[in-house]
C-alpha cells in the first residue's frame, strides 16, 4: 500500500467521526479538532463570549465543560466557528500585552504508526522474535498512555500492567490492531529492565482529545517515564494550551521525562505535539525527549523532523510482538513509524535510570551517548 493510500483512508477513518473539525494548511496538512468546543483562559472569557455574540451566539448557547486545568473555561457553543473564535480572543489577548496562547480548540491528536507492506502498508506477519528475560532487580516503570493492549498476544503478560484490555478482536481491516502490543514489545526487546504500564487513552483506530489526554497526565502517578506514541498538530502551530498546562504541572512536580513520536507526514516545518515542546522556551523542554525515526541508515522520508528533534531511533520495518488473529498465526508483525522509535528510546532510558539516579538524568545520559549520526541528528541503533 502507498503511503499516500494510507494516509487517505486514515483521513476518511477520521472524516467520519461527526465530533472532529480540521482546517488544512496549504501543504494539506490538517489541524484537526473536537467540534463546538473552544479552551479559553478564565482572564480572557469576556472576550470570548464577545467572539460567540459575533457568531450570532447568546449566553443561553454556552455550556460549560469540565475538567480542565485550573485557569481554563472549557465550553462548547454547538455550531460554533471553532478557529474564528480562537484566533479572535488571540488577537484581543495580544493587543493587551498577553502574549500567551490565550484561546485554542481542543485538539484531536492520532497514533503515529505507518502500516507496512513493502515500503508502507499494513503491519506484516513476521517469524517470531526473542524477548529477553527481565532483569532479577525488578523493573522501571513507563507509562503508555496508547490504545489498549489485546490479550491474545505473544506478549507475556508478567511484563507489562495494565486494566485497560481491549475486547474481542482486532477490528475489521487490522489497521488499529496492536499498536500498545506493539510499543510495549519494542520496550521488552530493548530493556530487561523496563515495565511497561498501558493506559487506554487512544481507541483502537488512533484517535484521542487532547482533553483526554491531559485527564490521564493529570493522573500519571509516579512512574518516572512517559511515552507518547501519538500527536498532532495545532491551531497556528502554537503549542495546545490544555497540554501545555497539563505537562508543565507534571514535569515539574517530580522526576519525569516524556519520549514522544516526531509523526510521520515528513514535515520539516511544523511542529508535532507534543514531540515539539522539546524545541520550545518552555522551562521544562529539556523533559521532552522527541523522537524521529531512522532506517539504519538515513533519517526515513516519512518521519517529521525540525530544530525540535532530539534523537532518531530505529522507526522502519521494526520487529515486535503483535496480536494472534487472521494472518498473524504467531502474533508478532513488523511495522514502521515513529510510534516505534519513541519506545526504543524510552526503555533505553529505563536502562539508563538506576545507574543515572533519576529519569531526568538518565535521559541526558542517553542523548549524550548517542554517537551514531543520521543526517544532521544525533540518534541511537
Amino acid at each position: 500500500m502507498a503511503q499516500d493510500e494510507w494516509r487517505t483512508r486514515r483521513a476518511r477513518r477520521l472524516a467520519g467521526l461527526p465530533w472532529v473539525r480540521r482546517e488544512d494548511r496549504a501543504d494539506g496538512t490538517p489541524v484537526r479538532f473536537v467540534a463546538d468546543e473552544l479552551v479559553v483562559l478564565d482572564e480572557h472569557f469576556a472576550t470570548a463570549r464577545q467572539a460567540f455574540a459575533e457568531q450570532g451566539f447568546a449566553a443561553r448557547d454556552i455550556v460549560e465543560e469540565g475538567d480542565v486545568p485550573a485557569g481554563f473555561r472549557r465550553v462548547r457553543v454547538e455550531g460554533l466557528d471553532v478557529a474564528r473564535a480562537a484566533r479572535r480572543v488571540r488577537v484581543q489577548a495580544e493587543a493587551a500585552g498577553d502574549t500567551r496562547v490565550a484561546a485554542a480548540p481542543n485538539h484531536v491528536f492520532v497514533s503515529t504508526p505507518l502500516a507496512h507492506a513493502g515500503a508502507y502498508g499494513r503491519p506484516r506477519p513476521a517469524a517470531p522474535g526473542r524477548l529477553p528475560a527481565p532483569d532479577g532487580d525488578g523493573g522501571v516503570a513507563v507509562l503508555v498512555l496508547d490504545t489498549g493492549v489485546w490479550a491474545d498476544s505473544p506478549l507475556p503478560k508478567e511484563r507489562y500492567i495494565t486494566a485497560d484490555y481491549e475486547p474481542g478482536g482486532a477490528d475489521d481491516d487490522g489497521d488499529g490492531a496492536g499498536h500498545a502490543n506493539f510499543v510495549a514489545g519494542v520496550m521488552l526487546g530493548r530493556s530487561r529492565r523496563v515495565q511497561p504500564r498501558v493506559v487506554r487513552i487512544v481507541d483502537t483506530f488512533g484517535v484521542c482529545r487532547e482533553s483526554d489526554l491531559v485527564a490521564a497526565l493529570r493522573q500519571a502517578g509516579d512512574d518516572p517515564i512517559i511515552n507518547l506514541s501519538l500527536g498532532g498538530y495545532s491551531l497556528d502551530d502554537r503549542p495546545p494550551v490544555l497540554l501545555t498546562a497539563a505537562l508543565g504541572g507534571l514535569l515539574t512536580s517530580g522526576d519525569r521525562v516524556v519520549v514522544a513520536a516526531a509523526g510521520n507526514d515528513g514535515q520539516h516545518d511544523r511542529p508535532f505535539w507534543p514531540a515539539a515542546y522539546a524545541g520550545t522556551s518552555a522551562p521544562w523542554r529539556r523533559r521532552v525527549v522527541a523522537v524521529a525515526a531512522h532506517d539504519g541508515r538515513r533519517i526515513c522520508n516519512w518521519s517529521n523532523t525540525g530544530p525540535w528533534i532530539t534523537l532518531a531511533a530505529p522507526g522502519a520495518d521494526v520487529l515486535s510482538t503483535y496480536v494472534h488473529h487472521e494472518g498473524f498465526p504467531d502474533g508478532w508483525a513488523r511495522w514502521s513509524g515513529t510510534s516505534f522509535a519513541a519506545p526504543f528510546v524510552a526503555a533505553a532510558i529505563a536502562d539508563a535510570l538506576p545507574a543515572a539516579g533519576s529519569a531526568a538524568l538518565a535521559a541526558q545520559t542517553v542523548v549524550a551517548g548517542a554517537q551514531r549520526r543520521y543526517g544532521r541528528y544525533a540518534g541511537v541503533a
